[in-house]
């Protein structure tokens, strides 16, 4: 097993992604599309090579899933429009550079439309509920410029609600702290400039218990290890400032030791199927361990560095240096 990243292997493995449209597989994930062409562009970014992947024909999939009935995206054409999918457009337009295609006030009200009483958020018309599509809202507000539209205070005062006594916080009002949700209220703080909001000690001890003897994080106590935390509890870190609670060179070999030699692609843990999700979160994770060879990623939007730095909102995030390879 190779303990260093397989750049090109790797490359190659996102490019193979959707172009055998007679696999089963390709159709029984098409609920995912538009997230996974953004996970996978965004891996490319992180591994520089951004152009890997056919920039118009990216864009021209992303406007075919536009839901002209409600002003958002699916996640493919002819699917409703949901926040995920939503969410994951606009980053996808704003790596491209290609905003201006994007309907922004429909796109800003079916947003709003879906923020509830309480302040949490929908996915979508159905009504389903979670932190993650109230990060989703305030990520997407924020790229698209709109965020001085959302009620803030009614926000934050949900983020609060769902604040447990560990320091962590759930996918609603009295849920377990997960990993993930941590991440996805932590950012949405770090946007919204409330991170006294949280409790930053009692927090990032949580998350720096999540690392287990082989290196790898989970999400909650008592739960396997898994790739995708490298990015949930590591993004936390660096917003707090904490990176370093973690070992780096111990994590770095797990993320590694993932890797698919063959066909490329990193798995959720070792010897396991890989897929384009953990592919980048695996990717993400190393780039905020400042594994070499790599860009910097912004973990509060998960987006390249030198974009949300050049949008004007980068927030005081700390990765590791990038260490020479």
């Amino acid at each position: 097993m190779s303990l260093e990243l397989d750049i090109p292997l790797h490359v190659n493995y996102i490019q193979s992604l959707g172009k055998n449209k007679d696999d089963l597989v390709y159709h029984l994930t098409a609920h995912l599309r538009m997230n996974a062409i953004y996970w996978g562009l965004t891996a490319l970014c992180v591994m520089n090579h951004k152009d890997a992947l056919d920039r118009e024909e990216m864009i021209e999939f992303v406007m075919s899933c536009w839901d002209d009935e409600v002003g958002g995206f699916g996640a493919h054409p002819d699917h409703d429009a949901h926040m995920l999918s939503t969410l994951s457009a606009i980053q996808i337009l704003a790596i491209q550079d290609a905003l201006d295609r994007l309907d922004v006030p429909r796109v800003t009200k079916f947003i709003l439309s879906l923020q509830q009483p309480s302040g949490v958020f929908a996915g979508d018309s159905f009504g389903e509920t979670d932190t993650r599509f109230l990060y989703c809202a305030v990520n997407a507000l924020s790229l698209i410029g709109r965020l001085s539209e959302l009620d803030v205070e009614k926000t934050v005062g949900y983020i609060k609600l769902c604040k447990n006594f560990d320091g962590g916080f759930g996918a609603c009002v009295g849920a377990e702290s997960h990993a993930a949700q941590v991440f996805v209220c932590t950012a949405a703080l770090a946007i919204l400039d409330r991170l006294d909001v949280i409790d930053q000690e009692t927090l990032a001890w949580w998350l720096a218990e999540r690392q287990l003897p082989n290196g790898g994080l989970n999400g909650r106590p008592e739960k396997l290890e898994d790739v995708c935390y490298s990015f949930w509890v590591l993004s936390s870190l660096s917003i707090l400032n904490k990176v370093p609670w973690i070992d780096a060179d111990k994590l770095t070999s797990f993320i590694l030791s993932a890797q698919d030699p063959d066909n490329g692609g990193i798995a959720d843990r070792p010897g396991d199927q890989p897929d384009v999700f953990h592919t980048l979160f695996g990717v993400a994770g190393l780039s905020i361990l400042g594994y070499p060879g790599l860009d910097d990623l912004d973990p509060v939007y998960c987006m390249p560095a030198s974009l949300t730095e050049r949008m004007g909102l980068k927030k005081g995030w700390k990765a590791l240096p990038r260490k020479t390879a």
